[in-house]
This record gives structure tokens, C-alpha cells and sequence, in this order.
């Protein structure tokens, strides 16, 4: 993917500064990684949808899904955090949350096979439309309204398109991720370099 085309994937449509010089740089606001407000969404439907289709008592299910889509939304924004010290970290913290929401995905997929539904086909024009209405809206409110609309089979199938999209936005945030480290280097030859440059500056007065 090229390193140009990899911001825009990630962030929502206002400039990120990319460049600094502070070695301790944060990677940025992580409330506005698209990534995150997906995964927020995908929280909010999770929690409706065990909460109105799912048994209140005696299945473990109901709370296995809520963790995870939690898992996927709260390790996304740690990651974020941790990536101003350590690309190590900030990179495992984002792949846990791209397994927890395989998890979620995989009891999404449980659900409508055993419950007499189907994954959309990928070509089909409910599935394309569906994809796009996603692709186009990242507000937890959106979807809240959307789960007062739908049946469970169609939430299921909504829930599955979030879940692929945010999993395709983790990819491109990795990625940028290790750039970043390729660039920038870690925390210890960042801290030699800022330090190699207070000297030069200073030498200079």
C-alpha cells in the first residue's frame, strides 16, 4: 500500500501532523482513528444485538461477545497510547484487537448458521449496499438507530461488514506503524538522535 494513500484510510478527514520534534511524539488522537470509531460501533451493535437476541441467563455467549467487541474497541486505543514509547507494544496491542474481533466474527457467523440465516454474498446488491452505508458512516449513532430497524439476521450481516472493514483499517494502521519505526527507529534511537541535536544546537550558542 503506498505510504501516501495510507493516511487517509486511517484517519478521519482533518489533518494529522505527521512530523515533529519532539521524540515523544503521540501517535495522534486515537478517538480519530476511523479504525476506532468503527470498533465503537461494532461495540454498540454487539450490545444490542446480545441484549435483544440472545439468552439473558445460562449463556456464556452473551458475555464472550461483549468482551470481545470491548477487547477490539479498548486495545485500539491503548495500542495508540503505547506507540509513543514503544512501536513493539502499540503493534501487539492493535493485533489483539484484530483477534478478538475474528472472535466476535466468528460468533456472528455461529449465530446465523444456526439460527436459519446466511452471510450475504459478497456480490450481492444488499451486501454492496450495506458495504457502502458502512463504508459512509462511523457514528455509534447511526448504527444505534439502524438496530431499532433491523432483524437479527441483518444486524448479524452488519456486524460482519463492520467487523472486515475495521479488520482491513487495522492492516493499513500496522503498516503505518511500521513505517514509523523504520523512519523513525525506536525509543532509544530517538532519545540518542534528540539528544545528538540538543548538542548541535547548543554547541552553536
Amino acid at each position: 500500500m503506498p505510504a501516501e494513500s495510507i493516511h487517509h484510510i486511517i484517519y478521519q478527514k482533518t489533518t494529522m501532523p505527521t512530523t515533529t520534534k519532539n521524540f515523544l511524539a503521540p501517535k495522534g488522537d486515537y478517538k480519530r482513528l476511523i479504525a476506532f470509531k468503527k470498533s465503537e460501533c461494532i461495540y454498540d451493535v454487539t450490545c444490542f444485538f446480545v441484549d435483544h437476541y440472545l439468552p439473558k441467563i445460562g449463556d456464556r455467549t452473551v458475555d464472550q461477545m461483549k468482551q470481545a467487541a470491548r477487547s477490539g474497541k479498548q486495545n485500539i486505543s491503548e495500542g495508540n497510547e503505547a506507540g509513543t514509547t514503544s512501536t513493539e507494544a502499540c503493534i501487539k496491542l492493535v493485533n489483539v484487537a484484530k483477534a478478538s474481533l475474528k472472535e466476535l466474527q466468528e460468533d456472528y457467523e455461529d449465530y446465523l448458521r444456526t439460527h436459519g440465516g446466511t452471510i450475504w454474498n459478497v456480490n450481492s446488491l444488499q451486501c454492496r449496499n450495506a458495504r457502502q452505508w458502512c463504508k459512509d458512516h462511523c457514528e455509534p449513532a447511526d448504527y444505534r438507530r439502524v438496530c431499532e430497524q433491523r432483524d437479527d439476521l441483518t444486524l448479524a450481516n452488519i456486524a460482519l461488514i463492520l467487523i472486515h472493514q475495521t479488520d482491513y483499517l487495522l492492516k493499513g494502521l500496522i503498516a503505518k506503524y511500521k513505517r514509523d519505526f523504520l523512519t523513525q527507529g525506536g525509543i532509544k534511537e530517538q532519545m540518542s538522535q534528540a539528544r545528538r541535536n540538543w548538542r548541535e544546537e547548543n554547541w552553536r550558542k
